[in-house]
């Protein structure tokens, strides 16, 4: 490996170091360096792979060289130790072939596998005091670390003989291998644990650790996982002592409040409130001195209270259109108007210029002797059987009705086609709508336009008489008019 990819990674470092060294809490700041035993452990179920390949592996050796940070936690001897170190990882692959075993042009195969990473290990620390009188101590640490892959390289040598010849060939080189999270590259990411136990002897820590990856840190391309695995030992060397605890009179927001009374010690607030803002109980952003509504959330130009609804229609005065008159915010907090005045509302009268009962929507009734008059009328329209073409007696009926409908210019018709129970369903449903056609052409005929009519075709489904009498199916073939009042 050539000196730029051991100095670049250690460049890493150095914003670490300076903020630590400047920060202003109970921080300390170690450079640490180790050497360990690197495995990259292979499981796959291949059958044979173990005494065909797997034993030729074996560990490499690698460095980790790093910065380390100290805070306290509060609870006495325990700190968290963040961290951020360079660390080589790999391992070794080696091979002497028996050429009178194994028929080979190869007689030795070699290679190892470097894989170099930038790694942030976070440790939980507990320490035992060793000495009452000096800074010695027993510490344990674990944590989980986070690996993002540097560079990934494979240097190999080889010595081949041909058949046949008696000289030898001698290779050698290193090859770049691929990173990313398709098969054959190595992983970007590695997660794992870490663990160590040592002995922090005043500014110097030695210690042992061992690494175990969690994740798989090569995609191969048959079923398989990778994990690394690390044995060593290192030496850290503190750079600095831990700052003391900020004096009791410290004000740390500079609101006048010494901290050791103040409740709210990064936050600016008032002595008669131990040191925090005045409070808003109900979160509007009026504080509680200046809200004439502490538990009900408003706005600052009520005075902290909700904008007024006089009317209490739900509906706020600053929405209102009808401050002192309740009404439906779909009309603007006004009363729903009832132009005709009778009763119903416009927004669910069908008439709303005519009076009429809301039984009828709003719409006025039917006059009786009107509608006795056109009972009379449909009960004398009748039509030749198995057909929609009217009888001639059915005509002077349906003039006086032309008559009625023209004397009465807000009344709308509807025409129900039936029949007696000749025939199919489907051809008695179409032939009760064309007889309801069929007089509806005829009236239009006589001048009624077509959108005051309309029609329906209801077959056999109602009948008036016995189908199983000639006098009951006579009654059911007929149609039925209907008046109402022209709605909107």
């Amino acid at each position: 490996m050539n000196a730029t990819r051991i100095i670049r990674p250690i460049l890493f470092f150095i914003p670490a170091l300076l903020f630590f060294i400047y920060s202003p809490a109970q921080v300390r700041l170690a450079v640490i360096g180790g050497v360990h035993s690197s495995n990259f452990l292979e499981t796959n179920y291949i059958p044979g792979y173990d005494t065909a390949s797997g034993k030729y592996f074996s560990s490499k050796t690698g460095f980790q060289l790093g910065v380390l940070a100290e805070i306290p936690l509060g609870r006495k001897n325990f700190f968290f130790q963040p961290g951020i170190s360079y660390t080589a990882k790999g391992n070794q692959y080696q091979r002497f072939y028996d050429t009178s075993v194994v028929q080979s042009d190869t007689l030795y195969d070699q290679h190892t596998l470097n894989l170099n990473y930038v790694e942030i290990p976070l440790y939980l620390t507990y320490k035992i005091s060793l000495s009452r009188k000096k800074p010695d101590h027993f510490f344990l640490s674990a944590g989980p670390y986070f690996a993002f892959i540097y560079s990934a390289s494979q240097p190999y040598q080889n010595r081949i003989k041909f058949f046949n010849e008696d000289n030898y060939t001698y290779n050698s080189g290193t090859t770049d291998l691929e990173v990313g999270n398709a098969a054959g590259k190595y992983k970007t990411l590695d997660i794992g644990l870490n663990a160590k136990a040592g002995f922090e002897l005043g500014n110097v820590m030695l210690s042992a650790y061992f690494s175990r990856g969690l994740s798989n840190a090569y995609q191969a391309a048959y079923p398989s996982s990778f994990h690394h695995q690390l044995i060593g030992a290192s030496l850290g060397i503190w750079l600095n002592k831990s700052k003391p605890a900020p004096p009791e009179n410290t004000d740390t927001d500079h609101d006048g409040t010494p901290d050791k009374d103040d409740s709210c010690k990064t936050i600016p607030g008032l002595p008669r409130y131990h040191g925090c803002p005045i409070p808003d109980t109900d979160h509007d952003g009026v504080n509680d001195e200046e809200d004439s509504c502490k538990l009900v959330p408003g706005v600052a130009r009520y005075h902290g209270c909700p904008i007024p609804d006089t009317d209490h229609d739900g509906v706020n005065d600053e929405e209102d259109s009808c401050k002192t008159i309740a009404g439906p915010a779909s009309n603007h907090g006004c009363p729903i108007p009832d132009s005709d005045g009778d009763g119903v509302n416009d927004d669910v009268d069908k008439c709303p210029n005519q009076p009429g009962p809301a039984e009828n929507n709003g719409c006025p009734l039917i006059k009786l002797e009107l509608a006795k008059r056109v009972i009379y009328e449909s009960r004398n329209v009748q039509f030749r059987s198995n057909s929609s073409k009217l009888t001639h007696n059915s005509l002077p009926v349906l003039q006086e009705l032309a008559d009625t409908l023209r004397a009465n210019p807000d009344l709308e018709l509807t025409i129900e086609g039936h029949t007696d129970n000749s025939g199919s369903r489907e051809y008695n449903q179409q032939l009760s709508l064309h007889r309801a056609m069929e007089v509806k052409m005829t009236l239009i005929k006589l001048g009624i336009p077509d959108e005051r009519i309309s029609v329906m075709g209801l077959g056999d489904t109602q009948p008036a008489g016995d189908n199983r009498t000639r006098e009951g199916k006579s009654k059911n073939r007929r149609v039925v008019f209907k008046l109402h009042v022209k709605t909107r």
